[in-house]
């Protein structure tokens, strides 16, 4: 159970300026949150969670092989003809730093 020094301590660490009042109210709402989590704990254990992580399936590779396309001449003209500048064949852009 929690004590008004550690209610203190925690309020202090959060910066909350909290009443007297609520510092009764929480020591009851830690401590059954605290409860909770410890039934939670004892639930999942440490090697059940291992048991769940090797037995999440088989991974495998869904990419496709990455092949080039060729394309024709006239297209890549044409997307060259589009560009506001070009030098040598490619889109010429400004220079960035």
């Amino acid at each position: 159970m929690l004590s008004k020094k550690d209610i203190d301590n925690l309020a202090q660490l959060s910066r909350l300026d909290i009443s007297p009042e609520e510092k009764t109210r929480m020591e009851k709402e830690v401590d059954s949150i605290l409860d909770y989590v410890g039934e939670l704990r004892s639930v999942v254990s440490a090697k059940s969670l291992k048991d769940k992580v090797k037995s999440a399936g088989n991974p495998r590779n869904v990419m496709r092989e990455d092949t080039p396309l060729r394309s024709s001449l006239s297209g890549r003209e044409d997307l060259l003809s589009a560009a506001p500048d070009r030098e040598d064949g490619f889109v010429k852009v400004k220079k960035i730093l």
